[in-house]
């Protein structure tokens, strides 16, 4: 009898994981509001130099008062190649006889440009507000905008690796609560920011509280459920995150200032924090961590909760210990990173995860942060790309439960790649159709992301299974802090970047195919059973040695 054999007797998948599994996936819904929000935050207006008019002759003022915006802007501002006003340059001297369209350059005429010296106008006609139109993050200030971006990213990552080592020391419970408190308080504080650094600083301690929030979720449910159900629960953790594409596209309509949707976005962590207290830690850690009276006290809640409280009643130290002798036995008193390369079979499963959380990742916000791009409305462009993934992950789901972890996440990045690839073949001038293979591989890189927080978190066994979530969302994260940096490539050869973003997830899908499936296959508890499980041929022969030590073949005998 295992720990999954003891959640089945106390209820299965009962009312108290049913209600464990709602409360850790509504906050999630926001976690896309934050991760997604520098879409409209920092979303760059249309705009141009502040015009400067220059008195040529005596009445120009008057001449000036009567003009309209389009006759100003061309008098002040130059064109570019595509017939549009520079964003960068003004004339320095107003160039009068652009007023008559048919004018054209004749010799003498001083068509000299300047910078933005007195500042930039900005149309506000989609966004009233934003950290670029309020610090002037353009011209030369606008590599800024993708810093911030990058911090954020950055404090994801470290996230990734600071909180995934501490819940694995210190409990999911205790790591969530924190940082719930952190978003909510980290979040909200970003809206009322003087300055630049402050908004990249608080936006970097949200990135932490993200990268926390997402992996205690899905430990604490995975490690709450039984084996039949996680891959629902994980596609449920999955579409939450969907519909926080959905809200974030209707709050950012509604309210285009920028400080009141970061206000607005932030507030709802506090009353998740206040509810969090009510989590139960996770049993099965518990367990693995020595705490074994705490460990039975929470499974005796939870079968109470789903009406199994005679068989929560029957239930003590010395019977989970009986039940999990062989997990406690091996089990190490402290784990570290180290052990996800310590074993051969750990360290292959450890670099197989890497390289489909950064191929996921890369590919992913290498398209989702770049949205105004696209030439269509932005909110639309949201909207259809978290539609997507209603498909995408429902499609996937099935294949999880009915064919293998593994073929679906292979399958998701190579489909992903290729729609990617795609994109290089189609003509600039047909949009609709670029659109059409962007959001078909931003569905199936959602569907990737789906299947890996399940296949990640079965492939780990317990006792590291937070190290190693941790390591997957450490590559994710370097992904999406080096893909806005891979469109500088365009510059030397535009069909480069997605050449790399494509084939980055195309590698990764290749590579998955070497993991072991784990579909109906129970949670491992130690390092030793995936070390076993990866070796089932040694294992068997080792056996056999045992059983027959002196069985040796007899040479053959010589009957001449």
């Amino acid at each position: 009898m295992s720990f999954a054999d003891i959640l089945d007797d106390l209820g299965g998948m009962g009312r108290f994981q049913r209600i464990s599994v709602a409360f850790l996936a509504i906050p999630l819904m926001m976690l896309a509001s934050h991760n997604l929000l520098q879409n409209f935050t920092a979303g760059v207006p249309e705009h141009h130099c502040q015009i400067h008019i220059t008195a040529n002759y005596t009445r120009s003022a008057n001449i000036t008062q009567g003009l309209g915006t389009d006759s100003l802007v061309r008098i002040a501002i130059p064109v570019n190649g595509k017939g549009q006003p520079e964003k960068c340059r003004r004339f320095v001297t107003t160039q009068w006889w652009l007023l008559d369209p048919n004018a054209t350059a004749v010799n003498g005429t001083t068509m000299d440009t300047e910078p933005c010296t007195d500042g930039w106008t900005y149309d506000r006609s989609v966004f009233t507000s934003t950290i670029i139109s309020e610090w002037d993050l353009v011209c030369d200030s606008r590599t800024l905008r993708q810093m911030a971006q990058s911090i954020y990213m950055a404090g994801v990552l470290i996230g990734s690796v600071l909180i995934g080592s501490l819940s694995d020391r210190f409990g999911r419970k205790a790591l969530i609560v924190w940082c719930y408190l952190q978003m909510g308080v980290s979040g909200a504080c970003t809206a009322f920011v003087p300055n630049f650094t402050a908004y990249c600083v608080l936006r970097f301690l949200s990135g932490m509280a993200m990268s926390g929030i997402s992996l205690n979720s899905v430990s604490l449910c995975m490690e709450w459920i039984p084996t039949k159900y996680r891959a629902i629960v994980g596609t449920i953790n999955g579409y939450s995150y969907t519909s926080g594409q959905f809200i974030l596209a209707g709050v950012a309509y509604a309210i285009p200032n920028w400080r009141w949707l970061q206000l607005t976005v932030s507030l709802p962590f506090f009353v998740f924090f206040l509810y969090s207290w009510l989590f139960i830690e996770s049993a099965r850690w518990l367990a693995i961590s020595g705490q074994h009276e705490r460990a039975v006290v929470g499974l005796k809640r939870a079968a109470r909760v789903n009406g199994r409280k005679k068989e929560g009643d029957e239930l003590s130290v010395e019977v989970l210990k009986s039940n999990m002798q062989k997990e406690l036995c091996s089990n190490k008193s402290s784990h570290s990173m180290v052990d996800l390369v310590r074993t051969p079979g750990i360290r292959k499963i450890s670099c197989g995860v890497s390289l489909v959380w950064f191929a996921t990742s890369f590919a992913y916000y290498g398209l989702a942060m770049d949205l105004q791009n696209f030439g269509f409305n932005i909110y639309i462009t949201q909207l259809i790309f978290g539609a997507v993934d209603i498909p995408a992950k429902f499609i996937s789901v099935m294949t999880i439960t009915f064919v293998g972890r593994r073929f679906s996440q292979s399958l998701s990045l190579i489909l992903a790649g290729l729609c990617i690839l795609a994109n290089i073949f189609v003509p600039p001038d047909l949009s609709s159709l670029r659109m059409i293979f962007a959001v078909f591989g931003k569905g199936s890189l959602a569907a990737s992301f789906n299947c890996a927080y399940i296949f990640s978190g079965e492939l780990f066994p317990t006792v590291i299974r937070q190290s190693g979530m941790g390591l997957g969302g450490t590559m994710a994260r370097v992904g999406s802090m080096i893909a806005p940096l891979v469109k500088m490539t365009g510059e030397f050869f535009p069909p480069l970047p997605l050449i790399i973003y494509g084939g980055a997830p195309i590698i990764s899908g290749i590579a998955t195919c070497f993991l072991p499936e784990t579909r109906n296959v129970p949670l491992p508890e130690t390092i030793e059973q995936v070390e076993l499980r990866s070796r089932p041929n040694q294992e068997a022969e080792l056996q056999m040695k045992v059983l027959l030590p002196s069985t040796k073949p007899e040479p053959a005998r010589n009957n001449s």
